[in-house]
């Protein structure tokens, strides 16, 4: 991926929901300008969410879904509306389509519920408005009459979507804890792990954002980091922040003096994704967890596991080692997240960066309604390591207790 990518975790989730044959494939279609979905008259067309990243104006980079018919029948059709609900946890905006002049559906009246009990901004598109022209135009701030077939009322949903979108959160990462002319030490491991000629996407995040407010990103490998730390010395240097990549934690923490500011690609994510207080005591609550106690370790994307795979072999190695316990050990990845999670004692995500924010408050909220402690891999790394107060202490919003 290249730096001036928009990555789908940055991206306005738009979800299209309604019954089957409402329109919403055409209506995707042609918002979109595009042949997204499959359109046809046989209802139920559309069988499994169908999800496009692209440029959207007025909006900017969006992920568009389109998902199945919410009146779906039959034992596959209970999944699909399924599937379609649990969209929803990603959703930043959701778009309700319904049939112009028909009476509305109580899955209809059941859906808004849904939306305003997680606090997603909708809007009600009433579809097919040739079909019924003689009908008085009665739309307000949250519906609008279209017609998908004719492109009547397209341009106006889209300034409608663009006046719900939620509002871009700016220096979250490390902009409020560098100024113009800073240096910043980047630490990133390149092993097993590390995605073949390429950067992840927090070094990726990080990197523009030093760039963007006039800094020096300075990135080495935790082999060389004491040797960058001694050049820039020498030339009267001192880093404003090293940032580590989490599994190197415990031997950064050695090589970075005191004084300098030390933090990771974790805590900087967490700060972004919204979860940061949380996750900090979330990391906390690893000291009490009982023997055999249930641990949901969660990845937001999938991929081949490598031999000294984080999630599965690290991670669980430290927790023994660090607690002396041993644990009843669970793995989730991808859009798999329970919905109730209240079997286990810990929650420990990873750094949720191919998620967005409204995902990862979702998965946070549903462990905190479950009394769940929630953090994230290298929150929890940072604890057991010793290092979570120094590591937190230059962020104003979290509190050394």
């Amino acid at each position: 991926m290249s730096l001036n990518e928009t990555a789908s975790g940055d991206r306005i989730h738009i979800g299209f929901f309604g019954l089957r044959n409402a329109g919403k494939s055409s209506l995707v279609n042609a918002v979109t300008s595009q042949q997204l979905s499959v359109v046809s008259s046989v209802k139920g067309t559309t069988t499994d969410a169908v999800r496009k990243s692209m440029e959207l104006l007025p909006l900017g980079p969006v992920v568009i879904i389109d998902t199945p018919g919410l009146d779906d029948s039959g034992e596959l059709g209970e999944k699909r509306v399924k599937a379609a609900a649990q969209i929803l946890q990603s959703c930043d905006i959701a778009v309700l389509v319904t049939v112009c002049g028909e009476k509305r559906d109580p899955k209809e009246e059941e859906l808004i519920s849904l939306f305003q009990k997680r606090n997603i901004p909708w809007l009600l598109v009433k579809n097919k408005k040739d079909l019924c022209s003689d009908e008085p135009d009665s739309e307000d701030d949250n519906s609008i009459r279209v017609s998908a077939l004719t492109g009547e009322g397209i341009r106006e949903l889209k300034e409608k979507l663009s006046r719900l979108s939620p509002a871009k959160k700016e220096g979250l990462l490390l902009s409020d804890l560098m100024k113009a002319g800073d240096t910043v030490v980047l630490v990133t491991p390149i092993d097993a792990s590390a995605p073949k000629s390429r950067m992840i996407l927090p070094q990726q995040m990080l990197i523009r954002e030093v760039l963007d407010n006039n800094g020096i990103a300075m990135v080495t490998k935790e082999t060389q980091l004491k040797q960058t730390l001694e050049n820039l010395q020498h030339s009267g240097v001192k880093p404003a922040i090293v940032v580590t990549d989490s599994q190197v934690f415990g031997l950064v923490k050695e090589i970075v003096p005191r004084e300098i500011p030390l933090t990771s690609f974790s805590i900087l994510m967490a700060r972004y994704k919204g979860f940061l207080t949380e996750a900090v005591k979330g990391a906390r609550a690893i000291d009490d967890l009982p023997e055999n106690a249930g641990i949901l370790i969660s990845e937001g994307c999938t991929h081949h596991r490598q031999c000294e795979d984080i999630g599965t072999v690290k991670l669980p190695a430290l927790l023994s080692r660090y607690t002396g316990r041993k644990f009843s050990l669970s793995w989730s990845s991808g859009r798999e997240f329970p919905e109730d999670p209240g079997k286990y004692g810990l929650v420990i995500h990873c750094g949720g960066c191919m998620l967005n924010a409204a995902e990862m408050q979702h998965r946070m909220q549903l462990a905190i309604e479950n009394g769940i402690p929630f953090t994230n891999y290298g929150i929890a790394i940072a604890h057991m390591n010793g290092i979570l107060d120094r590591s937190t202490e230059m962020i104003p919003e979290i509190q050394i207790s």
